[in-house]
């Protein structure tokens, strides 16, 4: 019996350990965040704030946002088909008065919001402001102009995207459907009408 248990055992152990250097092999490579596959914590110079320092994450986040808020004005100025300038009429005329004081906010809160919930964990990003259900919804939000519908929502996914191809994230990678992902993870918040 004695020889019986040390067999097993032995057996037991080897084939422990086999299984365990395969789990090791076989295991799915843990993707980095987001925010880390967007240049992350890295310290770069901030191209609009001359002497300070971003994160590389934030500045990404910043300047896909900044070209979301340029084409979607484009889109207004142009009268283009579907452009979402009565989503941000209040906005717009404050800006065409010469007062850029909520649209900094609004830039501010979108760099914030997308850092902190794609992996950016230092306290510059943190995102304090409205749920997304009242961020999008008038009655709360006097900086929204009007309810979203699913195809807003769609045309507003498309000028990120656009934006993000502007701005180096190419359609075909891993990393524009990871965002695209997220997006479509808030339609059902912000979608209202």
């Amino acid at each position: 019996m004695k020889n019986f248990s040390k067999l097993t055992l032995s057996v037991l152990l080897i084939a422990s350990a086999a299984l365990t250097s395969c789990n090791d092999n076989d295991d799915p490579e843990v993707k980095a965040s987001i925010y880390v596959r967007l240049g992350g914590t890295t310290m770069v110079a901030d191209p609009d704030n001359s002497g300070q320092m971003i994160e590389q994450g934030r500045l990404s986040y910043r300047k896909v946002i900044n070209s979301t808020v340029g084409l979607i004005v484009a889109d207004v100025e142009a009268n283009a088909s579907g452009n979402l300038g009565a989503h941000f009429a209040p906005l717009l005329t404050e800006v065409d008065a010469g007062n850029t004081t909520n649209l900094a906010i609004l830039v501010d809160n979108l760099t914030d919001f997308f850092s902190y919930n794609t992996g950016g964990t230092n306290s510059v990003n943190m995102y304090s402001g409205l749920s997304m259900a009242d961020a999008h919804n008038p009655a709360k939000n006097p900086r929204m102009g009007t309810k979203s519908s699913n195809a807003d929502y769609t045309k507003f996914v498309g000028y990120v995207g656009a934006a993000a191809n502007t701005n180096g994230v190419a359609s075909n990678t891993e990393l524009y459907t990871d965002i695209v992902a997220v997006l479509e993870s808030l339609r059902t918040p912000i979608v209202q009408k």
